[in-house]
């Protein structure tokens, strides 16, 4: 008999594992969260691994979804086994091609990680509302509850799409299951192998196209046939059932793990049963299992193949005592009678003599946490009330369709380790714990669970793992709420999180911090201080970010916690084990980036371990008294009902009632302004002696951090103690002075500032701990210059005097280092209080957007950036839908003040003459709106009510489309190169990282030849699209190449040429990434820039058909004069997507890179020739 194979896996990677034994093809297409199942497909072919067929699989990544839905479609047609892996606006974008797919009889299988769709806002989360807009399509459809689910079932459809030829969608939930981290059993791929029936392989390979058999296929029917047509083709449906169960059978034999199309669970006389799918399905067994023991007649019944929708499957499966029925949805249909699985429920018994009570009800929706006291009360509901159409898992105090949970239900196996880890986004919490996950699932009997949950910021957010290790599987598939042993990475979250609220008593805190003694003890929160003596706590502390940038790891504490964990948690092995099995690990993951790294590793791990000390806990600490809070009276309503509760991880608190007034799920301006987040540990401190006052450092900032600020005299006397100042420099600067301003707790630590700074051999800036500068007042400093010296308005035709004006992008939640929002933030500085920004989906929108974080804000007027997202791939079109909609209304006004200018008071007519000369001068139409407006309101006229209703339009907008390049570059391309077709003044600013940064780091088609990614990951073979070429091609569009590293100055002009141009522009603008593995970190975000157009690789360029016109080239290059191609490899070996090609494809890695450097002076060379072109005019010559 076959050993088991016991392995920790997350629900990606099982789906997966059995995909690619039976694909030939797989075309591909990145979306969160199913990204992952396509990177495993992807890799895996790259080092050859075999599939069924004694192949690796052909994995080809599409422009968008939609082209890898038209891909397997085609793939198909030719005979080939053909896989794709989607989640929520992804398999919207399919549903097209799998009405063709299904209606053409062809067996493909998509694999959808379950996810939330984008409706009143984007969720990234999991429910099945996604699978529920596909289940029309003629997909059979077979939902996999857990991990283990996904390892068993995933391969059954694509089985059953094989012998039935009807297509399979293959389900899970999205994150909940698709990265819970799982000790499960393998499948061997012999067993697949043994249930695969060759002979219906055979017979679809007949049936694929060739010239050797030609027939017509996909034809158009007219009214007289096609219905006849349809019905024909719905027959093949009859018998799937049966097909199903056959193959589930065969497949519970091998694993003793019973499978059928409906499995139920519970008290073989049940009165009392829930129906559902997906991951509740487990905790619901749970709960059931114990309520069984006590006698309760209860059971759920389990939902796997929801399409067909087997009556015969469902009826012998379901106890024939079931007196009370609730159904559970994971999806919400607003307008129908109920939602999807409750209605076939219904429709089940609706011919039954014997009919039991069916109750509908909602839960899980964007991942909301579902828990064994929710499903308590579901029981509690059938038997008590039968509220139908319930909620579970929300306050809904408006439409009062909720239960209440049932408090007192624990279900926890006595001995089951549950642990909590607070860490900060790219701190590598995520990855340490589940490594430690599968050291000790896979080396222990013990079976592991871990889950990450995460707020909506980049790298910058608060992160929780929640992990269970039990000697039982674990089917707790809910957070973790009462841990054992709790970590922290960042001291500061104290003050901010009630992180030990959960702790039991007798459990462990570990504290990454730097205080030690009576100055921890002083820094702790009194209720932090309480917790620990009424929990009888043990406490650790552990400075990480010291030895971290000790032993050169930068900000990536990850690895020192891991090793303390072990130190802390003997009883799950021991640690000189556990010390051994990281280090192995280590090797694995940073051995290709060379032994220097993987050493830094090893002396964090043994750091870890050696450096923990315990604190004491004293039990005089039970009678301290939380410390008081200073209340802020004038914080907005929005931040102190909404966005101060979820930004504390209490959003789960807030009632339907909050919300109503924001029923389309907008967000006020300006949030971010009260978040004072204090995630960095090193902050910047301004030396006034040394500064040359260019305003370097407030270009570069990018979190606008550091501002720079003229002070009057009046001004003068306010300003706090302490403050630096030093006199002003430049022309009619007397008396006032100039002063550098940082706010310490905005700050994300990373440095930028400190890498720009040209002064030499001291910079003027320097990194200090935030403690210092926090008890040194500098925030206070701070927060007095940012609301109370005025912003100076000294023009904007250089950066320096364009620096001073006032951001209008603050303190989002993107990386430390972020090279893209330097550009946004200038943006806003220029034009920011006339903006409208169309935001594509992609990093751009999650810290640009995400509740409750408002970056945009407003000026001392209260105008700032309108800001809106729709979709991925349509956001060219959206955001030239705003432009189309703009002019409308603005010509309606234009004719009302045209028809009526005659008969208008004087004051009124002398503005509305001024306006008609100058309504495309943006500025100008600001400074003359309120004006207007105030002598319009003075008007009792028809024409001046219709015009004060027409207002907002006085104003010249600033239209402006953000996004990132796998927008530009791939599935929103046809809609970029739309309306730049078009004559319309919109401004495209993309945001070019050369990779899908938001989903993780895939290849996108602006990604350069050898640059690592996934999809990539042997190195891209071909060559990176010149989007700017494409868009001159037009010959009236305005296209500008910029790098804010490189010229700032050019970046500005840049900006204000492109949104003067009165036609479409697009601005191409570099910006790297943490994805790239920048050597130094995104501290170099604006050196590595410089590098890269300096040495050719990324060169700078205005193109401004204006010029044309006047008999001028429109193209003119603006850095490098002449490219320092001995430089070129050496800034490819910077970035670990290049220097990695070494040690991965180490046949191919010169090549590659090589061809590289041969594209990039091919571009050159074209650049050369575009600005070598003669355009004088006839008459000149």
């Amino acid at each position: 008999m076959t050993k088991k194979v016991i392995k920790s896996m997350n629900g990606n990677e099982a789906a997966a594992y059995c995909a690619y034994a039976f694909s030939e093809v797989a075309a591909i297409y990145p979306i969160t969260p199913s990204s992952p199942m396509a990177e495993y497909i992807e890799m895996w072919a790259a080092r050859g691994d075999k599939n069924l067929f004694g192949v690796p699989v052909k994995v080809v990544e599409m422009q968008s979804e939609a082209g890898a839905a038209g891909t397997v479609h085609g793939s198909l047609q030719m005979g080939a086994l053909t896989t794709t892996f989607t989640a929520s606006q992804g398999l919207l974008l399919k549903i097209p091609n799998m009405y063709k797919i299904a209606g053409q009889g062809l067996p493909g299988v998509i694999h959808v990680a379950a996810r939330s769709i984008a409706a009143q806002a984007l969720s990234i989360f999991g429910d099945h509302q996604d699978v529920m807009a596909a289940r029309q399509t003629g997909f059979a459809m077979l939902a996999s509850n857990s991990v283990q689910e996904v390892m068993d079932l995933a391969g059954v459809a694509h089985l059953s799409a094989i012998k039935s030829r009807v297509p399979f969608m293959h389900f899970f939930d999205g994150f909940r299951t698709s990265h819970e981290v799982n000790t499960i059993e393998v499948l061997d791929y012999k067993v697949f192998d043994k249930l695969l029936d060759r002979d219906a392989v055979a017979e679809f390979r007949k049936l694929g196209l060739s010239p050797n058999r030609p027939v017509t296929r996909g034809s158009a029917q007219s009214d007289d046939v096609y219905f006849q047509s349809k019905i024909a083709t719905v027959q093949k449906y009859n018998g799937v059932d049966d097909i199903v169960a056959g193959y589930m059978k065969e497949i519970s034999k091998v694993t003793g793990r019973e499978y059928a199309p409906f499995v139920y669970f519970g008290h073989p006389e049940a009165t009392d049963v829930i129906i559902a799918m997906g991951s509740v399905v487990d905790t619901s067994k749970e709960l059931i299992q114990a309520l069984v023991q006590k006698g309760e007649k209860v059971g759920i019944l389990s939902v796997h193949l929801y399409r067909p929708f087997s009556k015969k499957y469902f009826m012998k499966a379901m106890p024939k005592t079931c007196e009370r029925i609730a159904v559970l949805d994971r999806t919400i249909e607003a307008g129908s009678v109920g939602e999807p699985l409750y209605l076939d429920v219904k429709s089940i018994y609706y011919e039954e003599a014997k009919q039991p009570v069916i109750l509908g009800g909602i839960y899980g929706l964007s991942s909301k946490d579902t828990t064994p006291a929710l499903i308590a009360a579901v029981f509690k509901n059938l038997r008590g009330k039968q509220k139908n159409h319930f909620t579970i898992g929300i306050k809904d105090d408006v439409g009062h369709s909720s239960l209440d949970p049932i408090h007192e239900v624990e279900m926890t196996h006595p001995s089951t380790s549950e642990l909590l880890f607070f860490g900060l986004g790219s701190d590598g919490t995520v990855g340490a714990t589940t490594n430690i996950v599968k050291i000790v699932g896979d080396n222990t009997p013990l079976y592991s669970q871990a889950y990450a949950s995460y707020d909506s910021k980049k790298a910058g957010g608060v992160t929780r793992m929640h992990v269970r290790f039990s000697p039982e599987p674990i089917r707790s598939t809910y957070l973790v709420n009462e841990p054992n042993f709790i970590s922290c990475s960042t001291d500061t979250y104290l003050f901010k999180y009630d992180m030990l609220k959960g702790l039991r008593k007798g459990g462990t805190f570990l504290l990454n911090t730097a205080h030690t003694g009576l100055e921890l003890e002083a820094f702790l929160p009194n209720k932090v201080k309480r917790q620990l003596a009424e929990k009888e706590a043990k406490m650790f502390v552990v400075d990480a970010n010291k030895v971290a940038l000790e032993i050169g790891l930068g900000r990536r504490t990850n690895t020192i916690m891991q090793s303390a964990f072990f130190k802390l948690n003997e009883q799950l092995m021991p640690f000189e084990k556990a010390n051994q099995l990281m280090k192995d690990a280590a090797l694995e993951t940073y051995g290709r980036r060379g032994m220097e790294v993987v050493e830094l590793n090893y002396r964090a791990i043994d750091a870890g371990g050696n450096l923990l000390h315990k604190v004491e806990v004293k039990p005089e600490w039970k009678a301290l008294k939380d410390d008081v809070k200073a209340q802020d009276d004038k914080r907005p309503a929005f931040v102190k009902n909404l966005a101060d509760i979820v930004n504390a991880i209490e959003g789960d608190s807030l009632p339907v009632s909050a919300f109503m007034d924001y029923e389309d799920a907008h967000m006020e301006a300006g949030s971010t302004a009260y978040e004072k987040r204090g995630i960095a540990n090193f902050v910047p401190e301004w030396k006034p002696e040394t500064c040359i006052q260019c305003n370097a450092c407030v270009f570069a900032c990018p979190h606008a951090v550091i501002r720079s600020f003229i002070v009057d005299e009046d001004e003068q006397k306010d300003l706090p103690e302490g403050s630096l100042t030093k006199p002003a420099q430049g022309r009619d600067m007397q008396g006032k002075l100039f002063s550098i301003q940082v706010s310490p707790l905005d700050c994300t630590g990373c440095g930028v500032c400190v890498d720009v700074c040209p002064t030499k051999p001291n910079k003027s800036l320097e990194m200090k701990p935030i403690g210092e500068e926090l008890a040194a007042g500098k925030q206070q400093q701070a927060d007095h210059f940012f609301n109370h010296v005025t912003y100076k308005d000294l023009g904007t035709d250089n950066m320096k005097n364009a620096m001073f004006r006032q951001p209008l992008f603050e303190f989002s939640g993107a990386c430390a280092g972020c090279g893209e929002t330097p550009y946004i933030k200038a943006v806003t500085q220029l034009f920011g209080d006339r903006m409208i920004i169309a935001n594509a989906t992609g990093c751009t929108s999650i810290y640009g957007g995400s509740f409750p974080s408002t970056p945009y804000t407003t000026n001392e007027s209260g105008h700032g950036p309108a800001w809106a997202n729709s979709l991925f791939e349509d956001n060219a079109e959206f955001g030239f839908g705003m432009k189309v909609a703009y002019d409308t209304m603005r010509a309606r006004l234009e004719t009302i003040v045209e028809a009526n200018l005659k008969d208008m008071p004087a004051k009124l007519k002398e503005l509305l003459v001024d306006w008609q000369e100058n309504k495309n001068n943006g500025d100008r139409t600001r400074e003359l709106s309120p004006l207007i407006v105030a002598e319009l309101e003075k008007v009792n006229k028809p024409y001046a009510k219709e015009l004060l209703e027409l207002k907002d339009y006085f104003v010249k907008v600033s239209q402006w489309i953000f996004g990132g390049d796998g927008w530009a570059y791939d599935i929103g391309y046809g809609g970029i190169d739309h309306v730049i077709a078009n004559y319309e003044d919109v401004n495209i600013l993309v945001l070019d990282t050369e990779v899908y940064s938001n989903t993780g780091g895939q290849a996108s088609k602006a990604a350069p030849t050898g640059s690592i990614a996934k999809f990539a990951a042997t190195g891209k073979a071909t060559k990176k699209k010149d989007l700017a070429a494409i868009a001159m091609s037009y010959g009236h569009v305005y296209v500008a190449q910029i790098s804010h590293g490189s010229s700032p100055a050019q970046v500005i002009r840049a900006l204000r040429e492109a949104e003067s141009y009165p036609g479409p522009s697009l601005i191409l603008a570099y910006a790297p990434c943490i994805e790239h593995g920048i050597k130094g970190g995104l501290a170099n975000s604006q050196s590595q820039a410089k590098l890269a157009t300096d040495c050719g690789y990324w060169p700078t360029f205005r193109y401004d058909p204006r010029l044309e016109a006047e008999g001028k080239n429109p193209f003119k290059i603006d850095a490098p004069r002449r490219p320092k191609w001995d430089l070129y490899r050496d800034h490819l070996m910077t970035e670990n997507r290049y220097a990695q090609l070494v040690n991965i494809n180490p046949e191919n890695a010169e090549a590659l890179l090589a061809q590289n450097l041969v594209d990039a002076k091919r571009r050159w060379a074209m650049y050369k020739r575009y600005e070598a072109m003669d355009y004088s005019l006839e008459e000149d010559k």
